[in-house]
């Protein structure tokens, strides 16, 4: 595999050597959450030393913001950069989206719809976070208002209690998901993605994005030109070479088993869409909770422009 992924790499090397003629070489170094976002870079640090790349947990990603990481790409929640950003506590800008919502709403219970919803208990992760806003959101654009509404702090608590209650009625999200359903296979799911299009007619929402360092794009402008053609070919094989990417995410680290990554690819919803082509669709999604960005949508200069 690791061949594979060698040639792989060799053929998306061929797409941006021209931005790197002429440029001093350059150790480009990554941070990311272990999980889905991550999963957009899998093939990239399948080919990275170690020493470049740092797979954080989702609750510190925060510190690879900070001006003495060393980081040059970070791939991070789309409202948390935002609001360092804005508070002058980051000089990291948004070059891509990259992941559009991975957000489910399950049950082990028997001919689970999503009526079921309706009056009942749903039980969120996160709370005070636009994962759980766009989820409220959503079901409220479509008519569905649960009696109550509880949490927990994250997607493999919810999944965990998805597994243990045949009952319960929660959202969870990929790769989470998927392992609930090997181990239930009874389990029912609904995109919220898919909710959301349909209720508020949005194409999934601004999740996770992939930032690049101020200082990097001031000092090796060709090399972020280069890096980003390479990040958008790994991310593009969540379409063209999902088994690829999933033998790329087990090596790595990102999941723990390709199997599992394999299946739950699909339904990460990864696409690079660059930051200035995405605005629209950003704003869209920050005006559900404005709270969630700071107060108000990103500035123009939040957007990173190759040009």
């Amino acid at each position: 595999m690791k061949k594979c992924l060698s040639l792989l790499m060799a053929l998306i090397l061929t797409m941006s050597v021209c931005a790197f003629a002429g440029a001093e070489e350059y150790q480009v170094k990554y941070a990311a959450p272990a999980g889905a976002p991550a999963l957009a870079l899998a093939a990239i640090l399948a080919e990275t030393d170690e020493g470049n790349y740092q797979l954080l947990a989702a609750d510190t990603i925060g510190t690879a913001f900070a001006a003495d990481s060393g980081f040059d790409f970070v791939i991070a929640p789309i409202n948390a950069g935002a609001k360092l950003f804005k508070a002058g506590k980051s000089t990291y800008r948004l070059a891509a989206v990259i992941t559009w919502g991975n957000l489910y709403i399950a049950s082990q219970k028997e001919n689970f719809q999503l009526a079921d919803v309706n009056g009942g208990v749903i039980t969120l992760f996160g709370e005070n976070t636009i994962n759980a806003s766009v989820v409220l959101y959503s079901l409220e654009k479509a008519g569905i208002v649960p009696a109550q509404v509880e949490y927990l702090a994250g997607a493999q608590d919810t999944q965990k209690l998805l597994g243990d209650d045949a009952e319960a009625i929660v959202v969870t999200a990929e790769p989470a998901l998927t392992g609930a359903k090997m181990q239930k296979p009874e389990i029912t799911a609904y995109s919220v993605q898919d909710l959301l299009k349909e209720a508020a007619g949005m194409d999934g929402y601004t999740q996770a994005g992939l930032f690049v360092r101020e200082e990097t794009i001031q000092a090796n402008p060709e090399v972020v030109a280069a890096t980003l053609a390479l990040i958008q070919a790994s991310a593009g094989l969540a379409e063209t070479d999902v088994a690829t990417m999933a033998a790329a995410a087990e090596q790595v680290g990102i999941l723990p088993k390709a199997k599992v990554a394999e299946l739950a690819i699909p339904g990460c919803s990864i696409r690079y869409v660059p930051a200035q082509e995405a605005k629209e669709a950003l704003e869209q999604t920050a005006n559900i909770d404005l709270s969630q960005f700071g107060g108000e949508v990103p500035a123009d200069d939040f957007y990173y422009d190759a040009e």
